[in-house]
Protein backbone atom coordinates (compact mmCIF):
# COMPACT_ATOMS: atom_id res chain seq x y z
CA UNK A 1 0.00 0.00 0.00
CA UNK A 2 1.42 3.52 -0.73
CA UNK A 3 3.24 5.85 1.91
CA UNK A 4 0.17 8.02 3.96
CA UNK A 5 -2.37 5.31 3.49
CA UNK A 6 -3.69 2.70 5.78
CA UNK A 7 -7.31 1.08 6.19
CA UNK A 8 -8.95 0.89 9.70
CA UNK A 9 -11.75 -1.39 10.63
CA UNK A 10 -14.63 -1.09 13.69
CA UNK A 11 -17.23 -3.35 15.10
CA UNK A 12 -20.73 -1.43 13.54
CA UNK A 13 -22.50 -0.86 16.71
CA UNK A 14 -19.78 -0.03 19.32
CA UNK A 15 -17.43 1.61 16.71
CA UNK A 16 -14.27 -0.39 18.50
CA UNK A 17 -11.10 -0.53 16.60
CA UNK A 18 -10.48 -4.03 15.35
CA UNK A 19 -7.48 -3.43 13.35
CA UNK A 20 -5.53 -0.19 12.85
CA UNK A 21 -4.05 -1.43 9.86
CA UNK A 22 -5.95 -4.13 7.78
CA UNK A 23 -3.66 -5.57 4.75
CA UNK A 24 -6.29 -4.87 2.22
CA UNK A 25 -5.21 -4.38 -1.60
CA UNK A 26 -8.19 -2.52 -3.65
CA UNK A 27 -9.97 -3.80 -6.45
CA UNK A 28 -11.96 -0.49 -6.68
CA UNK A 29 -10.59 2.62 -5.21
CA UNK A 30 -12.89 4.42 -2.71
CA UNK A 31 -15.68 6.54 -4.05
CA UNK A 32 -17.17 9.31 -2.61
CA UNK A 33 -20.32 10.36 -4.55
CA UNK A 34 -22.96 13.57 -4.18
CA UNK A 35 -26.00 11.97 -3.43
CA UNK A 36 -25.20 8.35 -2.79
CA UNK A 37 -23.21 6.38 -0.61
CA UNK A 38 -20.38 5.24 -2.67
CA UNK A 39 -18.66 2.59 -2.49
CA UNK A 40 -14.45 0.49 -1.84
CA UNK A 41 -13.63 -3.13 -2.53
CA UNK A 42 -10.74 -5.10 -1.75
CA UNK A 43 -9.37 -8.29 -0.84
CA UNK A 44 -6.78 -9.63 1.52
CA UNK A 45 -4.22 -12.70 0.28
CA UNK A 46 -3.11 -14.84 2.21
CA UNK A 47 -4.89 -15.35 5.37
CA UNK A 48 -3.39 -13.51 8.54
CA UNK A 49 -4.46 -14.19 12.12
CA UNK A 50 -5.58 -10.74 12.80
CA UNK A 51 -9.32 -12.45 11.04
CA UNK A 52 -10.91 -12.54 14.48
CA UNK A 53 -10.88 -9.80 16.42
CA UNK A 54 -10.57 -9.54 20.09
CA UNK A 55 -14.23 -10.55 21.12
CA UNK A 56 -13.80 -13.95 19.46
CA UNK A 57 -15.81 -12.98 16.12
CA UNK A 58 -14.36 -12.92 12.18
CA UNK A 59 -12.90 -9.17 11.97
CA UNK A 60 -15.34 -8.59 8.38
CA UNK A 61 -19.09 -9.61 9.02
CA UNK A 62 -21.31 -8.54 6.47
CA UNK A 63 -23.48 -5.17 8.16
CA UNK A 64 -21.05 -5.52 11.25
CA UNK A 65 -17.80 -3.89 10.61
CA UNK A 66 -17.16 -0.40 9.06
CA UNK A 67 -13.78 0.65 7.72
CA UNK A 68 -12.56 3.72 6.73
CA UNK A 69 -9.81 4.87 4.08
CA UNK A 70 -7.39 7.21 5.64
CA UNK A 71 -5.04 8.98 3.36
CA UNK A 72 -1.93 10.85 4.93
CA UNK A 73 -4.20 11.32 8.40
CA UNK A 74 -7.62 12.18 7.03
CA UNK A 75 -10.58 9.95 6.76
CA UNK A 76 -10.85 10.54 3.41
CA UNK A 77 -13.54 7.34 3.08
CA UNK A 78 -15.81 5.95 5.48
CA UNK A 79 -18.46 2.42 4.79
CA UNK A 80 -20.18 -0.39 5.46
CA UNK A 81 -19.30 -4.05 5.26
CA UNK A 82 -22.12 -5.25 2.91
CA UNK A 83 -20.81 -8.58 1.59
CA UNK A 84 -18.08 -10.80 1.97
CA UNK A 85 -16.76 -13.65 -0.28
CA UNK A 86 -13.60 -16.94 -0.52
CA UNK A 87 -11.26 -18.15 -3.08
CA UNK A 88 -9.28 -20.27 -1.74
CA UNK A 89 -6.65 -17.97 0.00
CA UNK A 90 -7.90 -14.64 -1.17
CA UNK A 91 -10.97 -13.13 1.04
CA UNK A 92 -13.06 -10.59 -0.81
CA UNK A 93 -15.24 -7.35 1.00
CA UNK A 94 -17.43 -5.35 -0.20
CA UNK A 95 -17.81 -1.76 1.33
CA UNK A 96 -20.93 0.79 0.92
CA UNK A 97 -20.90 3.91 2.31
CA UNK A 98 -22.89 4.67 5.28
CA UNK A 99 -25.98 6.14 3.18
CA UNK A 100 -26.72 2.68 1.58
CA UNK A 101 -28.23 1.97 4.67
CA UNK A 102 -31.72 2.84 4.75
CA UNK A 103 -32.17 1.13 1.67
CA UNK A 104 -34.07 -2.27 2.73
CA UNK A 105 -35.10 -0.80 5.73
CA UNK A 106 -39.05 -0.75 5.83
CA UNK A 107 -40.58 2.51 7.39
CA UNK A 108 -42.80 1.85 10.65
CA UNK A 109 -44.54 4.93 11.40
CA UNK A 110 -46.43 7.69 10.42
CA UNK A 111 -45.57 10.99 8.90
CA UNK A 112 -47.94 13.55 7.09
CA UNK A 113 -47.27 16.92 6.20
CA UNK A 114 -50.01 19.05 4.87
CA UNK A 115 -52.75 17.00 5.85
CA UNK A 116 -56.19 18.27 4.75
CA UNK A 117 -58.27 19.45 8.01
CA UNK A 118 -62.26 20.49 7.39
CA UNK A 119 -63.29 22.79 10.27
CA UNK A 120 -66.65 22.06 11.50
CA UNK A 121 -69.57 24.25 9.84
CA UNK A 122 -71.32 25.75 13.26
CA UNK A 123 -74.42 26.05 10.65
CA UNK A 124 -74.90 22.64 9.97
CA UNK A 125 -78.30 20.97 9.86
CA UNK A 126 -79.58 24.75 10.82
CA UNK A 127 -81.75 24.67 7.44
CA UNK A 128 -84.11 21.69 7.91
CA UNK A 129 -86.22 22.89 5.10
CA UNK A 130 -83.53 23.29 2.90
CA UNK A 131 -84.69 27.18 1.58
CA UNK A 132 -81.41 28.62 1.73
CA UNK A 133 -82.13 30.60 5.13
CA UNK A 134 -81.08 29.62 8.55
CA UNK A 135 -84.03 28.08 10.35
CA UNK A 136 -86.29 30.50 12.40
CA UNK A 137 -84.22 33.57 11.61
CA UNK A 138 -85.95 36.88 11.88
CA UNK A 139 -85.67 38.69 10.05
CA UNK A 140 -84.44 35.62 7.86
CA UNK A 141 -80.37 35.19 7.34
CA UNK A 142 -78.95 32.99 4.32
CA UNK A 143 -76.95 30.11 5.92
CA UNK A 144 -73.45 30.82 5.10
CA UNK A 145 -71.64 29.11 3.36
CA UNK A 146 -69.38 26.21 4.57
CA UNK A 147 -65.70 26.73 6.33
CA UNK A 148 -62.94 26.29 3.49
CA UNK A 149 -60.64 22.68 4.13
CA UNK A 150 -57.24 24.00 4.67
CA UNK A 151 -53.79 22.37 5.00
CA UNK A 152 -52.45 21.58 8.76
CA UNK A 153 -48.99 21.37 9.68
CA UNK A 154 -46.71 21.21 6.97
CA UNK A 155 -43.02 20.68 7.25
CA UNK A 156 -39.40 21.33 5.74
CA UNK A 157 -38.02 19.09 3.12
CA UNK A 158 -35.08 18.65 5.22
CA UNK A 159 -37.19 18.00 8.41
CA UNK A 160 -38.56 15.14 6.50
CA UNK A 161 -35.58 13.47 5.36
CA UNK A 162 -33.66 14.20 8.67
CA UNK A 163 -37.03 12.43 10.37
CA UNK A 164 -36.54 9.56 8.32
CA UNK A 165 -32.82 8.97 9.47
CA UNK A 166 -34.18 9.34 12.73
CA UNK A 167 -36.58 6.67 12.56
CA UNK A 168 -33.60 4.07 11.35
CA UNK A 169 -31.45 5.25 13.78
CA UNK A 170 -33.94 4.95 16.69
CA UNK A 171 -34.66 1.74 16.33
CA UNK A 172 -32.52 -1.25 18.10
CA UNK A 173 -29.25 -1.92 16.41
CA UNK A 174 -30.29 0.79 14.12
CA UNK A 175 -28.15 3.43 15.52
CA UNK A 176 -25.44 3.33 12.55
CA UNK A 177 -23.55 6.83 13.94
CA UNK A 178 -24.70 9.47 10.86
CA UNK A 179 -25.63 12.98 12.11
CA UNK A 180 -27.50 15.43 10.00
CA UNK A 181 -27.29 18.93 9.56
CA UNK A 182 -30.34 20.60 11.02
CA UNK A 183 -30.91 23.60 8.66
CA UNK A 184 -33.93 23.73 7.00
CA UNK A 185 -34.21 24.26 2.99
CA UNK A 186 -36.87 26.56 2.50
CA UNK A 187 -39.63 24.17 0.83
CA UNK A 188 -42.68 22.89 2.56
CA UNK A 189 -44.23 19.25 1.72
CA UNK A 190 -47.59 19.30 0.90
CA UNK A 191 -50.09 21.97 -0.79
CA UNK A 192 -51.12 24.94 1.28
CA UNK A 193 -55.34 24.21 0.44
CA UNK A 194 -54.73 20.56 1.74
CA UNK A 195 -55.33 18.25 -1.54
CA UNK A 196 -52.40 16.89 -1.67
CA UNK A 197 -50.13 16.70 1.69
CA UNK A 198 -46.84 14.71 1.74
CA UNK A 199 -47.32 11.09 3.23
CA UNK A 200 -45.10 7.78 4.73
CA UNK A 201 -47.62 5.60 6.70
CA UNK A 202 -46.12 2.00 7.48
CA UNK A 203 -49.50 0.50 5.95
CA UNK A 204 -48.05 1.10 2.46
CA UNK A 205 -44.94 -0.32 3.18
CA UNK A 206 -42.62 2.28 2.19
CA UNK A 207 -39.21 1.42 1.84
CA UNK A 208 -36.80 4.00 4.12
CA UNK A 209 -34.06 4.34 0.97
CA UNK A 210 -36.79 4.72 -1.30
CA UNK A 211 -38.32 7.50 0.24
CA UNK A 212 -34.94 9.56 0.84
CA UNK A 213 -34.25 8.98 -2.77
CA UNK A 214 -38.24 10.47 -4.16
CA UNK A 215 -37.48 13.81 -1.50
CA UNK A 216 -34.20 14.66 -3.98
CA UNK A 217 -35.95 13.94 -6.99
CA UNK A 218 -39.28 15.83 -6.23
CA UNK A 219 -37.42 19.11 -4.76
CA UNK A 220 -34.15 18.68 -5.87
CA UNK A 221 -31.37 19.54 -3.36
CA UNK A 222 -27.99 18.13 -2.69
CA UNK A 223 -26.92 15.84 0.26
CA UNK A 224 -22.85 13.75 0.81
CA UNK A 225 -21.85 11.94 3.60
CA UNK A 226 -18.59 12.66 5.59
CA UNK A 227 -16.19 11.04 7.98
CA UNK A 228 -13.47 12.62 9.73
CA UNK A 229 -11.49 13.01 12.85
CA UNK A 230 -13.61 14.35 15.85
CA UNK A 231 -10.27 16.11 16.79
CA UNK A 232 -6.44 16.32 16.31
CA UNK A 233 -6.01 13.85 19.32
CA UNK A 234 -9.10 11.57 19.21
CA UNK A 235 -9.94 7.89 18.11
CA UNK A 236 -13.16 8.75 17.75
CA UNK A 237 -14.22 9.38 13.95
CA UNK A 238 -17.65 11.79 13.23
CA UNK A 239 -20.01 10.61 10.45
CA UNK A 240 -22.20 13.25 8.95
CA UNK A 241 -24.55 13.98 6.05
CA UNK A 242 -24.30 18.09 4.72
CA UNK A 243 -27.57 19.17 3.01
CA UNK A 244 -27.47 22.20 0.59
CA UNK A 245 -29.60 24.43 0.04
CA UNK A 246 -30.21 23.95 -2.62
CA UNK A 247 -26.97 22.42 -3.08
CA UNK A 248 -23.34 21.80 -2.38
CA UNK A 249 -20.16 23.01 -3.49
CA UNK A 250 -19.02 26.07 -4.94
CA UNK A 251 -17.13 27.62 -8.06
CA UNK A 252 -13.75 26.76 -8.19
CA UNK A 253 -11.86 29.75 -9.69
CA UNK A 254 -8.66 28.68 -7.46
CA UNK A 255 -8.34 25.09 -9.10
CA UNK A 256 -6.95 24.66 -12.18
CA UNK A 257 -7.28 21.50 -14.62
CA UNK A 258 -5.65 21.73 -17.42
CA UNK A 259 -4.34 18.98 -20.40
CA UNK A 260 -0.75 18.40 -20.24
CA UNK A 261 -0.88 20.32 -16.83
CA UNK A 262 -2.39 18.36 -13.89
CA UNK A 263 -4.73 16.44 -16.46
CA UNK A 264 -3.59 12.68 -17.22
CA UNK A 265 -6.41 11.00 -18.98
CA UNK A 266 -9.89 12.55 -20.03
CA UNK A 267 -12.79 10.20 -20.64
CA UNK A 268 -13.96 10.54 -24.96
CA UNK A 269 -16.15 13.62 -25.18
CA UNK A 270 -19.79 13.01 -25.49
CA UNK A 271 -22.77 14.70 -27.33
CA UNK A 272 -26.08 14.09 -26.35
CA UNK A 273 -27.32 12.14 -29.32
CA UNK A 274 -30.20 10.58 -28.95
CA UNK A 275 -30.92 11.70 -25.92
CA UNK A 276 -30.97 15.50 -27.28
CA UNK A 277 -34.92 17.19 -26.27
CA UNK A 278 -35.83 21.09 -26.28
CA UNK A 279 -39.16 20.42 -24.76
CA UNK A 280 -40.49 18.13 -22.07
CA UNK A 281 -43.58 17.13 -20.55
CA UNK A 282 -43.52 16.07 -16.90
CA UNK A 283 -46.43 13.66 -16.06
CA UNK A 284 -46.75 13.60 -12.19
CA UNK A 285 -49.66 12.48 -9.26
CA UNK A 286 -53.24 11.19 -10.52
CA UNK A 287 -54.83 9.41 -13.22
CA UNK A 288 -57.01 10.52 -16.40
CA UNK A 289 -57.49 14.05 -16.98
CA UNK A 290 -56.67 14.59 -12.81
CA UNK A 291 -52.53 13.91 -13.18
CA UNK A 292 -50.42 16.57 -12.66
CA UNK A 293 -48.27 17.92 -15.80
CA UNK A 294 -45.82 20.11 -16.75
CA UNK A 295 -44.65 21.57 -20.25
CA UNK A 296 -41.56 23.10 -20.78
CA UNK A 297 -39.70 23.81 -23.95
CA UNK A 298 -36.90 25.97 -25.39
CA UNK A 299 -37.48 26.12 -29.18
CA UNK A 300 -34.47 29.21 -29.61
CA UNK A 301 -32.18 26.14 -30.18
CA UNK A 302 -32.04 26.41 -34.05
CA UNK A 303 -32.79 22.92 -34.10
CA UNK A 304 -35.88 20.58 -34.52
CA UNK A 305 -38.46 20.12 -32.05
CA UNK A 306 -37.71 16.69 -29.96
CA UNK A 307 -39.53 15.62 -27.07
CA UNK A 308 -38.84 13.88 -24.08
CA UNK A 309 -41.41 12.95 -21.61
CA UNK A 310 -41.04 11.82 -18.11
CA UNK A 311 -43.51 10.60 -15.38
CA UNK A 312 -43.04 10.53 -12.07
CA UNK A 313 -45.98 10.12 -9.51
CA UNK A 314 -43.85 11.23 -6.71
CA UNK A 315 -44.62 14.73 -8.33
CA UNK A 316 -47.67 16.60 -7.36
CA UNK A 317 -46.77 20.27 -6.92
CA UNK A 318 -46.37 22.63 -9.55
CA UNK A 319 -43.11 23.99 -8.21
CA UNK A 320 -42.10 20.00 -8.15
CA UNK A 321 -43.32 19.49 -11.81
CA UNK A 322 -41.35 22.84 -13.43
CA UNK A 323 -38.04 22.05 -10.63
CA UNK A 324 -38.08 18.67 -12.17
CA UNK A 325 -38.89 19.71 -16.05
CA UNK A 326 -36.68 22.36 -15.77
CA UNK A 327 -33.45 20.00 -14.81
CA UNK A 328 -34.81 17.15 -17.38
CA UNK A 329 -34.66 20.14 -20.01
CA UNK A 330 -31.57 21.50 -19.23
CA UNK A 331 -30.03 18.41 -19.43
CA UNK A 332 -31.22 17.21 -22.49
CA UNK A 333 -30.45 20.30 -24.56
CA UNK A 334 -27.08 20.96 -23.39
CA UNK A 335 -23.14 20.31 -25.70
CA UNK A 336 -20.46 18.79 -25.33
CA UNK A 337 -19.63 16.95 -22.06
CA UNK A 338 -16.37 15.05 -20.46
CA UNK A 339 -17.79 12.42 -18.54
CA UNK A 340 -14.72 12.13 -16.72
CA UNK A 341 -10.76 13.16 -16.20
CA UNK A 342 -8.02 11.62 -14.27
CA UNK A 343 -5.49 13.59 -12.68
CA UNK A 344 -2.20 13.49 -10.75
CA UNK A 345 -1.72 15.03 -7.32
CA UNK A 346 -0.60 18.44 -8.45
CA UNK A 347 -0.04 21.81 -7.03
CA UNK A 348 -3.02 23.03 -9.39
CA UNK A 349 -5.21 21.03 -7.66
CA UNK A 350 -4.02 19.02 -4.64
CA UNK A 351 -6.05 15.83 -3.34
CA UNK A 352 -8.56 16.71 -0.81
CA UNK A 353 -8.78 20.67 -2.16
CA UNK A 354 -12.24 20.00 -3.42
CA UNK A 355 -15.38 18.82 -2.28
CA UNK A 356 -18.32 16.51 -3.79
CA UNK A 357 -20.17 19.12 -5.60
CA UNK A 358 -17.74 22.04 -6.99
CA UNK A 359 -17.76 23.33 -10.52
CA UNK A 360 -14.14 22.95 -11.59
CA UNK A 361 -13.35 24.74 -15.07
CA UNK A 362 -12.00 21.70 -17.41
CA UNK A 363 -9.68 22.79 -20.46
CA UNK A 364 -8.59 19.89 -22.87
CA UNK A 365 -8.27 19.84 -26.35
CA UNK A 366 -10.76 17.62 -28.04
CA UNK A 367 -10.30 15.92 -31.67
CA UNK A 368 -12.46 17.66 -34.03
CA UNK A 369 -13.45 20.65 -31.99
CA UNK A 370 -10.01 22.15 -30.76
CA UNK A 371 -9.44 23.46 -27.04
CA UNK A 372 -12.27 23.74 -24.84
CA UNK A 373 -13.10 25.26 -21.10
CA UNK A 374 -16.18 23.70 -19.95
CA UNK A 375 -17.17 23.98 -16.50
CA UNK A 376 -18.58 21.07 -14.34
CA UNK A 377 -19.46 20.13 -11.01
CA UNK A 378 -18.20 17.37 -9.55
CA UNK A 379 -20.27 14.05 -8.91
CA UNK A 380 -17.89 11.75 -7.48
CA UNK A 381 -14.18 11.01 -6.61
CA UNK A 382 -11.88 8.20 -6.63
CA UNK A 383 -8.43 7.76 -5.00
CA UNK A 384 -6.12 5.67 -5.51
CA UNK A 385 -2.81 4.69 -3.96
CA UNK A 386 -0.85 5.76 -6.99
CA UNK A 387 -1.52 9.17 -6.15
CA UNK A 388 -4.16 9.58 -9.27
CA UNK A 389 -7.72 10.16 -8.75
CA UNK A 390 -10.52 10.23 -11.46
CA UNK A 391 -12.98 12.58 -11.20
CA UNK A 392 -16.69 11.95 -12.92
CA UNK A 393 -18.37 14.82 -14.21
CA UNK A 394 -21.91 16.78 -15.42
CA UNK A 395 -22.10 20.30 -17.13
CA UNK A 396 -22.80 22.32 -14.49
CA UNK A 397 -25.13 23.84 -16.93
CA UNK A 398 -27.07 20.78 -16.56
CA UNK A 399 -28.62 21.27 -12.95
CA UNK A 400 -30.49 23.87 -12.25
CA UNK A 401 -31.76 24.80 -8.44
Amino acid sequence: MAAGWRFIAQRALTETVLDWDVPLSLSSNPKRELCGPGSMNGTIEPEFARMIGEDGNPLFQEWGTKLYAEIDGEIRWGGVVTKTSYDDAKYTINCEGFSCYPHGIPYEGHFISGKKLTPKDPYAGKDKNHDGYIDGSKPKKKVPKPPKPYAGTRYDVFHAFRHIWFHIQSKPFGDIGMEIDQHNLGELLGTSDGEDPYELAWWNNPDCGQAIDQLTTSTPFDWTETHAWADNTSTTIKHRIKLGKPRLGRKRTDLRFMDGENLTAIAKPEGLGDEYANEVYVLGKGEGQKMKKAHLYNLTTGRLRRVVTVVDKTLSSDSALRSRGNLELTGHSQALQIPAIQIRNHPNARFGSWSIGDDILVQVEVPWVGDVAIWHRIISDELSPNDMCVLTLKRSDSFVY
